[in-house]
């Protein structure tokens, strides 16, 4: 197992990688050297006929040309000898984990980490023949409940901001509302202003009339003595 450099650099070799501009390297490693004991094992015995050298000849170089990369955001996997093949898996697809390790896996420490994602059909990804590979499943598991972590605090700001533009638009609605409401009073008030003039002006020209009939009735009955 190896880790990338003090300033999150990745190590000589990791040219074919390519990170987003928030993404750091958390671990890189590859197979195992032990885990081409049991290409020997078979290989040794047959290579007294030439048929085992090409085995132990293809072990070691798909050992040396594959590597395992954790991030702070996705898990990747590059193998080829002749050609070459990258895959990545967000943590945010990941659906579970697990590891396994055969006899001489338990015999000399290294097994495989299996992941699979949400929507996948079986196992998407593996970092096969890694050293100590609960720690790696470990690793990973950290490294998804660290995105869940921010994710779960993203939408609790997210929502946060909804409500705080929810409550703006009903204050807004509200002070609306209230402008409108105090508009319509005033001009009630007006309308019943000017009603009360205009009855106290009638109450008013009749009573002058009355006082004038007054008059006239008084000077017809002198007149008629």
């Amino acid at each position: 197992m190896s880790s990338p450099s003090a300033d999150g650099e990745l190590p000589d070799g990791f040219d074919w990688l390519s990170l987003d501009p928030e993404e750091e390297v958390v671990w890189t490693g590859k197979p195992h050297s032990m885990s081409l004991v049991p290409a020997l094992v078979v290989g040794v015995p047959l290579s007294l006929v030439l048929v085992g050298i090409p085995i132990i000849v293809v072990a070691y170089l798909s050992r040396e040309n594959t590597e395992y990369v954790i991030t702070t955001e996705a898990l990747y996997v590059k193998r080829g000898v002749v050609s070459r093949d990258v895959k990545r898996v967000g943590f945010e697809k990941v659906q579970d984990t697990s590891y396994a390790q055969d006899f001489f896996g338990t015999q000399f420490g290294y097994g495989s980490v299996d992941v699979s994602t949400a929507g996948g059909s079986g196992v998407e990804l593996s970092f096969d023949n890694v050293a100590d590979p609960k720690r790696i499943q470990e690793l990973v598991n950290e490294r998804i409940r660290a995105r869940d972590r921010r994710g779960g605090a993203a939408d609790g700001e997210s929502k946060a901001d909804v409500l705080d533009d929810i409550l703006a638009e009903l204050r807004a609605i509200r002070a609306a509302v209230e402008t409108d409401g105090a508009a319509a009073d005033d001009a009630t008030g007006g309308a019943d202003a000017g009603g009360r003039d205009g009855r106290d002006g009638s109450n008013s020209s009749a009573d002058r009339e009355g006082e004038e009939l007054d008059t006239d009735a008084a000077s017809t009955s002198t007149d008629g003595r």
